[in-house]
């Protein structure tokens, strides 16, 4: 007997937010029972929203005298992001860049730390490392949305959980290593098995954030297709991070030919630190999405996501830069698909969005021109229908639903009280819904 046809609810871009967005979500005085009959949550959250440690062995080779005394031998310190302590000392900026940067080992055909230098994921299983004391990464990670999904009745450690990743790192290609997501594929399946015992055995509802989206559909798409079906009850992805952007190609050709880094830790880790990180191609438009659209176009030629490597060519990247996207991430990329798990998409519109860049004269190092489209004012709501297109065309994918939430940016989503109150409502419909 042929499957029945899957459940398609795509909300018109107009979403009107009632005062019935909260019915039937638990009151304050039923919190225990509440947290008997929800589903466990495992977040996964965006680009740069997971803390880092490190520590420093003889054979870290410091770019000032004062990064390495101090640190050597003296055990786990922060290293992204320690706001509190670049505040009290500047001079620590160069230092921290440095540490956080990536190498290829040719060898092992991997990413790893610079020489010298250990680091780890903080306090993974928990939301303990979306909490950030810079206060540009409050509003950017999910701090608001952990205290939203408290006020229904989710708790810390027991049915709300957290998955951060060194977002340095990206999966890869089958047959090429990635240590580090392999590790986190490990990590996150026996979290997800804990999650699901600790709460009666129900299967776990995973949202992400941004980037997220990324390491959640490769981990789903690796996994076993009967694990999936009796561990993960849905995919709820917040501002969809998969398919890539323009705007990362921008913020490529906008470190040509510049040798410093911006003055600020984040935006070296935002900008100059990409060059280095694995994640740097995970973040380039997908040909599956943008085809041939000119993305970058200069009086001489145009770039679309089909010859991105000549774009990375062009603004400077080495041979064996190129050929990393080559083999790395562009397998990925072309195989662009859904898990095939019950999806929920919920993603900001109405916010001018890169749509493509204009260098006329072809000089990188000049300021672009630049042709916005619709979307969150990070990704663009051409990702996002991509997404709509490859669902309705896979048979196997039984439930996907659509919420488009006008005048909401990217990370308004985890922060503007409107958005969120949508977010929880959706998650919890997830968790009133039957299996398909």
């Amino acid at each position: 007997m042929a499957p029945p046809p899957p459940q398609r609810l795509f909300t018109p871009l107009v979403l009107l937010l009632t005062t019935l967005l909260f019915a039937g979500a638990p009151s304050a005085a039923h919190h225990g029972d509440a947290a008997s009959g929800l589903h466990p949550v495992i977040l996964l959250p965006g680009y740069s929203c997971s803390q880092l440690d490190a520590r420093l062995t003889d054979d870290y080779d410091p770019p000032t005298t004062g990064c390495g005394v101090r640190r050597q031998g003296r055990g786990w310190f922060r290293l992204w992001e320690n706001y509190t302590a670049l505040q009290a000392d500047p001079s620590l900026l160069p230092c921290y860049q440095d540490q956080l940067r990536l190498v290829y080992d040719r060898a092992a055909g991997d990413y790893r730390n610079a020489p010298g230098v250990k680091s780890r994921v903080v306090s993974f299983g928990t939301t303990r490392s979306f909490r950030f004391d810079d206060p540009a990464q409050k509003n950017a990670c999910m701090e608001k949305l952990v205290e939203a999904l408290g006020g229904v009745g989710y708790r810390e450690g027991a049915n709300l959980f957290g998955a951060p990743y060194d977002f340095r790192y990206a999966p890869a290609a089958p047959g090429k290593a990635a240590r580090s997501f392999a590790n986190f594929r490990s990590s996150l399946t026996r979290l997800v098995e804990r999650a699901s015992e600790r709460n009666r055995d129900r299967p776990v509802i995973l949202v992400t954030h941004s980037f997220g989206g990324f390491y959640a559909m490769e981990f789903l798409n690796q996994s076993p297709l009967p694990w999936r079906l009796r561990y993960v009850k849905h995919l709820v992805m917040l501002s969809n991070g998969v398919g890539g952007s323009a705007l990362i190609m921008q913020v490529l050709a906008s470190t040509t030919g510049n040798p410093l880094p911006p003055p600020t830790l984040r935006g070296s880790v935002l900008a100059f630190g990409n060059r280095s990180f694995a994640t740097v191609f995970s973040l380039l438009p997908s040909p599956k999405v943008y085809g041939d659209t000119p993305l970058v176009i200069t009086r001489s030629k145009n770039y679309s996501a089909y010859n991105l490597p000549e774009f990375l060519a062009a603004v400077g990247l080495s041979d064996d830069e190129v050929a990393r996207y080559r083999t790395r991430a562009l397998p990925l990329a072309l195989n662009f698909r859904a898990p095939v798990v019950p999806m929920t998409a919920i993603n900001g519109v109405g916010v001018p969005t890169v749509d493509k860049v204009v260098y006329e004269d072809g000089n990188f190092t000049g300021m672009p021109q630049v042709v916005n489209g619709d979307g969150d004012g990070i990704v663009n709501l051409e990702t996002v229908r991509a997404l709509e297109r490859l669902v309705g065309d896979d048979p196997d994918q039984r439930y996907f639903k659509s919420v488009l939430i006008p005048n909401t940016t990217h990370n308004g989503m985890i922060s503007d009280d409107s958005a969120l109150k949508t977010v929880v409502k959706e998650i919890l419909e997830v968790n009133q819904r039957t299996s398909s």
